[in-house]
């Protein structure tokens, strides 16, 4: 058997038991964005949210490329890290969130409200890397976790600006007319959370808050060695749960929803799915934190003019 032959059987064999994206699939990959608003030290814990959510959804299949992660400080380098390079999520300090993998798409005085509005809209400068842009589109399923200081209808980015739910809310609107999700799967930690999504009116939308409006939300624990709470209540709880995922799983997004009640996180999660054409019980939490994609077989052989290619190449 030449080369030519050989070539020729492998691409029919491999053609023969090809996978293809089902014509009735409208969810074929998944995007993260993820975001730490607050910066200096006594907010350690905003950041160990943020890079713990970051570690969970690698871990489940998200690849750095489809996350962008925003990180208004760099607590690994701070100065008053006794830690240096690293960054816990737990006063045991077993894992280093902050590893040595991770990859910080925007750091320090990038994450900016206009920037966040920028990467969601695709509204960045032409110039911009590809490692800055969400490269989604209509078949994408995106997750969006934010974690920092808020109130009443805001949430505080670098203690010097805010977004408001009504810009959040048309934010989220400009993303469905230019086609550039899917669903969305929209988290939020911070004081107050649930005014974040209460403004919003676009389809497709899955939302769930630390604490309702009114109410504050509370850190979890204090690492005294480091001498700062380490993470929040509400984050804390929901990679316990977390943890139990895996790409695999079952586990859906009411499972999620209930992993923080109130005698754990003191304030009240609330949640919103009014604009989502599912019930949340049959929506898997690996639709979002994950990148499993429904596929199908396909029983026709598909032509490719590779094989021409090949030919006058040998």
């Amino acid at each position: 058997m030449d080369l030519r032959q050989f070539l020729n059987i492998f691409f029919i064999l491999y053609l023969s038991v090809s996978l293809v994206i089902s014509s009735e699939v409208k969810h074929t990959n998944n995007w993260a964005v993820i975001v730490d608003t607050s910066r200096f030290w006594f907010n350690y814990r905003h950041a160990a949210n943020v890079l713990s959510i970051y570690r969970s959804v690698k871990r489940l299949g998200i690849p750095d490329s489809h996350i962008i992660l925003m990180l208004s400080d760099d607590m690994a380098c701070n100065p008053r890290n006794p830690r240096p390079a690293t960054v816990f999520n737990n006063e045991n300090e077993n894992i280093n969130v902050y590893g040595d993998d991770v990859e910080v798409d925007y750091r320090g005085n990038e994450v900016t409200v206009k920037n966040f509005i920028r990467v969601l809209t695709g509204r960045l400068p032409e110039a911009t890397p590809h490692s800055k842009k969400m490269m989604s589109d209509e078949t994408s399923n995106i997750l969006i976790y934010m974690s920092g200081h808020g109130g009443d209808g805001f949430l505080k980015f670098q203690d010097s600006e805010e977004i408001s739910d009504i810009e959040l809310a048309d934010v989220m609107e400009q993303m469905w007319q230019k086609r550039r999700y899917n669903q969305i799967f929209f988290m939020v930690d911070s004081c107050q959370a649930e005014s974040m999504f209460l403004k919003f009116y676009s389809p497709n939308i899955l939302a769930v808050a630390s604490s309702k409006v009114g109410e504050d939300s509370l850190s979890h624990h204090m690492d005294h060695s480091i001498g700062v709470y380490v993470i929040d209540r509400f984050t804390y709880y929901a990679l316990e749960f977390l943890e139990t995922v895996d790409q695999n799983s079952k586990k859906t997004i009411q499972e999620l929803f209930k992993c923080c009640p109130k005698h754990k996180c003191i304030s009240t999660v609330t949640y919103r799915t009014d604009l989502f054409p599912r019930p949340i019980n049959k929506v898997l939490v690996t639709e979002f934190f994950g990148n499993v994609r429904n596929i199908s077989w396909t029983p026709e052989l598909i032509e490719f003019s590779f094989f021409d290619n090949i030919n006058q190449i040998i």
